[in-house]
């Protein structure tokens, strides 16, 4: 029996492999590698893809899948918390791209509706390819990842009534009104099967599922939970897309997210491979090189054009300037709903063949063009900044908020209010060390100051922020934001700012570490190897090492910039292993109470050591710690008690107190 898809399956695989080694050494990002394919393959290309609209349908399920996955790693609390730039921020990207649009196409004569038309085509951006992206360099929970990732929710969302609006805009919709009751009452349907799912079905049922123990049955289970999801939202005339991200949402609020999430990333990755191959052979390669000179100015205008009113949409949700940049350069695509759309259009008489084309080589352009312009804007930016003419953005929302910032001293200042950043506060405000907060999030910021916190908005690559800050005044400064790019541009700058101030350095992998130390950090704390250190730092003492050891292996662990870990060897770290040696050892506690036998005994009379054959290395009282007791020393109610003794002796011990050990 022939499958013909079967075989067109196998050659874009095959062909994908042959070009992606082939460009490997060019280190052209993978989505272009598949945009290459398609191109290739397609009909313009050698022709060798017969079951086109079969693979465009496999190449759909990518894109399913991959905001499967998005809303799997979000929350229902996150999406409350990007309510904000989902609303505001890309009602106002979509709104503004539409009216720039009108205007321009109305000036070549199309009518109104043709121009309106346009606008929905031009407004839309890549949800496929910037999360990709964003997903691969782990800039998705960044500032401007997630500012990017609210507009694309919205633009995701709006598509529905665009695809209702276009046959009104024709002229064929019959009644508009109840057209637009009709979606309403839509939304309203999806909203409470969403909640019903995720409060009371999704819970019990993956429950029951996991305690089969059955893998196949899970991931079964969860892909009939997205695509039933998507089924139905289908069913109803709404965006497959919305279905699949709400699928993921639904996903998120159990506990087997993370194990949901593992299963479904390998046939993620296949199908939105397929999706980009698919984009690649929808081009017309003839009729790109016929129009060339046409096709690249259109891009290039296109992506000026979408990036500025991106930025500025960004802008309003007063996030620093460098991260509404970011966010609107990423966002210059076409993007992938809007082929949907186009062909919408070219049933309502909208687009003519030659138009059709120049749109799909206009779109694949600005898409092939996104991962240069994600990868290179960082760095063209930090450029930017270095001039004096805009050094003066990325100033606090209101510099006098906080007034108590310009009498700091001798402090500390940290530079994000992560989960890092939070935790370094909440232990300088129990240990009394004065600080203060820089956080490029303006919700953060309000959050943290009705609470009381020292914190200030801002871009803290920026000159004013720091000083402001009291970079100048601080004893030490800790960096802990998500954004390799950016911390790098703020070391520069707190040490061009303040040479003598204690520079801590948080970053996610080693190979960071060099740059950062030449640009003046005196501490960087690598995330991957600070894991692995700790995990080891726990496994020593619980096999007894001395305490000054496991300090001495920490200190030429971290000396020597964390190769230590790799190389291990028992030449280069030897210890006095007691649990090898002695394999029944342990430590125990025990809490003294009014009711204890020993209560008001020195240690001498308690006898210990005879008793049990146990010795007491600690006692702490009062919150104060006294390290090898004297004989002399009396024991009182609320004690804790260390012990070094035999396993066996513990339940012997248990009997002097009344209470189990701790």
């Amino acid at each position: 029996m022939e499958i013909p898809i079967l075989y067109d399956v196998v050659v874009i695989f095959a062909l994908s492999v042959v070009v992606l080694s082939l460009f490997h050494k060019l280190k052209l990002p993978v989505i272009i590698v598949f945009l290459i394919t398609g191109i290739i393959a397609g009909p313009s290309g050698l022709a060798l893809i017969s079951s086109i609209h079969e693979v465009e349908l496999l190449a759909e399920v990518g894109i399913l899948l991959l905001l499967f996955t998005i809303g799997i790693e979000f929350s229902f609390k996150e999406m409350l918390q990007l309510r904000k730039p989902v609303i505001q921020g890309g009602l106002l990207q979509v709104g503004l791209t539409i009216l720039a649009v009108v205007l321009i196409s109305y000036q070549f004569a199309n009518s109104l509706g043709q121009s309106i038309f346009w606008g929905f085509l031009i407004a839309l951006s890549s949800t496929a390819i910037v999360l990709r992206i964003y997903n691969e360099s782990n800039q998705i929970n960044s500032p401007h990842g997630r500012t990017s990732l609210a507009m694309l929710i919205s633009q995701d969302i709006i598509v529905v009534p665009m695809m209702l609006v276009v046959p009104i805009l024709a002229g064929t919709s019959a009644n508009i009104g109840q057209d637009i009751l009709l979606l309403l009452a839509k939304a309203l349907l999806v909203i409470v099967l969403v909640f019903v799912l995720t409060k009371y079905i999704v819970p019990f049922l993956l429950h029951q599922i996991a305690s089969t123990r059955s893998r196949e049955l899970f991931i079964l289970t969860i892909l009939v939970i997205c695509f039933g999801i998507v089924w139905f939202t289908a069913q109803l005339g709404l965006s497959l897309a919305l279905g699949a991200f709400l699928a993921g949402l639904v996903i998120s609020e159990s506990e087997y997210s993370h194990q949901a999430l593992g299963n479904i990333l390998p046939f993620r990755d296949v199908f939105t491979s397929l999706f980009f191959v698919s984009i690649g052979m929808l081009l017309n390669l003839n009729f790109l090189i016929e129009n060339i000179w046409i096709v690249l100015p259109a891009s290039l205008f296109i992506i000026i054009l979408k990036s500025a009113l991106a930025t500025g949409a960004a802008a309003s949700l007063k996030i620093p300037i460098r991260y509404s940049l970011l966010a609107g350069l990423g966002l210059g695509q076409v993007g992938e709903f809007s082929f949907i759309l186009a062909k919408t259009g070219m049933d309502n008489g909208f687009l003519s063949g030659s138009n059709y084309q120049m749109f799909l080589a206009v779109s694949i352009l600005s898409m092939a063009a996104t991962p240069f312009i994600i990868s290179k804007s960082p760095a063209l930016l930090d450029k930017l900044f270095m001039l004096n003419s805009f050094k003066k953005f990325g100033k606090t929302i209101d510099p006098e908020a906080n007034p108590e910032h310009k009498k700091l001293s001798d402090h500390i200042v940290i530079i994000g209010f992560g989960l890092n950043g939070s935790n370094i506060a909440h232990a300088a405000n129990k240990a009394d060390i004065p600080y203060s907060i820089i956080e490029a999030n303006p919700d953060t910021v309000k959050r943290e100051t009705e609470k009381g916190e020292p914190i200030i908005f801002g871009d803290a690559s920026n000159e004013e922020v720091l000083k402001y800050a009291g970079v100048q005044r601080a004893r030490v400064v800790v960096v802990a934001i998500n954004d390799a790019t950016l911390t790098r541009r703020i070391t520069t700058q707190i040490k061009e700012l303040a040479e003598n101030v204690y520079l801590i350095v948080r970053t996610r992998y080693v190979n960071e570490m060099q740059d950062l130390y030449k640009l003046g950090a005196d501490e960087v704390i690598p995330e991957e190897f600070e894991t692995s250190l700790e995990i080891f730092t726990r496994v020593l003492t619980k096999y007894l090492v001395p305490r000054v050891e496991i300090e001495e292996f920490v200190t030429d662990f971290r000396s020597h910039s964390y190769d230590m870990l790799r190389n291990f060897s028992e030449s280069n770290y030897k210890s006095t292993n007691l649990k090898l040696h002695f394999p029944d050892l342990e430590i125990v506690s025990f809490e003294v109470n009014k009711s204890c036998e020993i209560v008001n005994q020195t240690l001498a009379e308690s006898d210990f050591r005879n008793r049990f054959n146990a010795s007491v290395i600690a006692v702490e009282s009062n919150s104060v710690v006294t390290t090898s007791p004297s004989a002399d020393y009396k024991i009182s109610v609320g004690d804790l008690i260390f012990i070094l003794t035999n396993h066996n002796n513990i339940p012997k011990l248990k009997s002097v107190f009344i209470k189990n050990g701790k």
